[in-house]
């Protein structure tokens, strides 16, 4: 087949995290010293804590960070730091993981929305890591946990438009910054329960290598659902905003949305043999099942990357593609994940 017709195809994926480990039960301490005497409802959610799935997290920063007042400044400043060591992380693992070097990559795709970066990380990391002076450079920010998926998506194409070009994706999210003991919300306490730091890479390459093959992608934004997840941004820095109803929603209007994607490329969910969602949260994954009345053991992968790392956002499906494919991801299969918007990210592989 010509190269010009090739689909593009993951030459390497790789995953990094922090170097500070948040144990989940040191969590819930430091959350009831910080909330438990001036929030009278910490203890009624307390158990939002013990019903995650979540056994640890990590961090950009050590427990004792969070105990001093960071204004917004001190907060950018750790993402600085924070998100660049795994950017580089990331990126290096996932080239050697594709035999390629920093001078081979023509596309840099990095998505990003915990932080603000200008210059972006891809230009901090330029220097240390060897890229071109004319690598091509693609910052995206703003789709939150949809961002592995839509990133992907993107590179995808990117790749594609350039037959034999190399594209490298770099996923990175420090979610822990926006913990606040400022913020005497049900929002802020999720968040608190649910959300750590990582990031991933891919080096995506349309030729005629070995490697899952992006077929396709997609998107689906619900109407008048902006309040359902994103960020608040105060002189602090940013807070949660989460609904109650992200279950729900995802019970109720994801299988539609998968099923009118796949009509729009001829397809069928029944043509689906394997899955690899972000893990938004214990009660989002029950909901995927249910929706997609999978088989139990479907989504362990999905479990187990949320009992071992929270949820770190954008990079999160990333993490579950890489064991689903170290493991064997079946044939025809649907990477997916849910963002602010609220918008759900579809791309289908061929593995």
């Amino acid at each position: 087949m010509p190269v010009s017709h090739l689909m593009p195809r993951i030459a390497g994926i790789a995953t990094a995290v922090p170097p500070h480990a948040l144990p989940q039960s040191e969590v819930v301490a430091h959350a009831a010293e910080t909330f438990g005497n001036r929030f009278r409802d910490f203890e009624r959610l307390r158990p939002v804590f013990e019903n995650t799935g979540i056994i640890q997290r990590y961090s950009v920063q050590p427990f004792e960070w969070f105990h001093r007042s960071q204004n917004w400044q001190q907060r950018t400043e750790a993402y600085l730091d924070g998100a660049t060591d795994l950017f580089r992380d990331a990126a290096s693992q996932a080239m050697d993981a594709a035999g390629v070097t920093a001078g081979e990559i023509d596309t840099v795709v990095t998505v990003s929305s915990t932080g603000i970066a200008t210059p972006s990380l891809e230009a901090r990391a330029h220097a240390a890591l060897g890229f071109r002076p004319d690598v091509r450079r693609v910052p995206v920010f703003g789709l939150g946990c949809a961002g592995g998926v839509t990133g992907l998506s993107l590179a995808a194409r990117l790749a594609r438009a350039d037959p034999g070009s190399k594209v490298l994706l770099v996923a990175v999210e420090i979610c822990t910054l926006a913990f606040r003991d400022d913020e005497l919300t049900k929002s802020n306490i999720v968040a608190t329960a649910l959300f750590g730091d990582g990031a991933a890479g891919l080096v995506l390459t349309a030729d005629e290598g070995e490697g899952a093959r992006v077929v396709s992608s997609g998107e689906h934004l619900w109407p008048e659902t902006l309040g359902v997840m994103g960020w608040q941004v105060d002189p602090v820095g940013f807070s949660a905003i989460f609904s109650a109803s992200i279950p729900d929603l995802v019970s109720q209007k994801m299988r539609p949305a998968v099923a009118a994607f796949l009509e729009r490329q001829d397809e069928a969910l029944d043509d689906l043999s394997g899955f690899a969602f972000h893990p938004g949260g214990a009660k989002v994954v029950e909901a995927l099942e249910q929706a997609f009345a999978l088989p139990q053991g479907t989504l362990n992968v999905e479990r187990e990357t949320l009992r071992d790392f929270g949820n770190m956002s954008a990079p999160t499906v990333l993490f579950v593609l890489q064991r689903k494919l170290e493991e064997g991801l079946p044939g025809r299969s649907l990477v997916s994940a849910l963002g602010p918007g609220f918008t759900g990210s579809f791309v289908r592989l061929d593995a």
